[in-house]
């Protein structure tokens, strides 16, 4: 029981979470508030901009036609990926695929590769994953994408291709 105790009270103490805390949590939080106030708030204005123009344009974004080949051993998706009038620096498009056996989800951020020729808003984006495990367990989808803003508490539009 004593070594229980001491193995675990370094675990379980209130030391560990008030340090814990502070590293994740406050000390983040606190650069957070810095860098929106700074400037006469010109990051927080910039942020309710973005949040507004998300809530107007997001209804338009849509996807388009999906290809997935296999290609040394991996998996090649391209996916077209309407922004309509959206900046495309304003999203991150990925591949999600839920974890297996416990562990973390996987996310592959995807590059835009072109814009669709006569499509105003239009684009290809392409991502590689390992072909240890099938295709169809991944998911394209569109977040929000700014410096600074917390997704998806500060920006919680997520598009799912279905």
């Amino acid at each position: 029981m004593r070594e229980s105790m001491a193995r675990l009270t370094p675990q379980f103490s209130a030391n560990r979470a008030v340090r814990e805390y502070t590293e994740q949590h406050y000390l983040p939080a606190a650069s957070a508030y810095r860098l929106r106030v700074a400037d006469k708030g010109a990051f927080g204005t910039r942020m309710v901009n973005f949040r507004n123009c998300l809530e107007k344009k997001w209804a338009t974004l849509h996807f388009g036609e999906i290809k997935v080949e296999a290609r040394g051993g991996q998996h090649v998706f391209e996916i077209q990926v309407w922004l309509c009038d959206l900046d495309p620096e304003a999203v991150r498009v990925e591949l999600y695929a839920s974890g297996a056996a416990g562990s973390a989800p996987l996310r592959q951020e995807m590059k835009r590769v072109c814009q669709l020729a006569d499509t105003p808003g239009g684009y290809v984006y392409r991502a590689a994953v390992s072909a240890d495990r099938p295709a169809s367990d991944y998911t394209a989808r569109v977040i929000p994408h700014c410096d600074g803003v917390a997704v998806p508490l500060e920006a919680s539009q997520i598009l799912w291709q279905r």
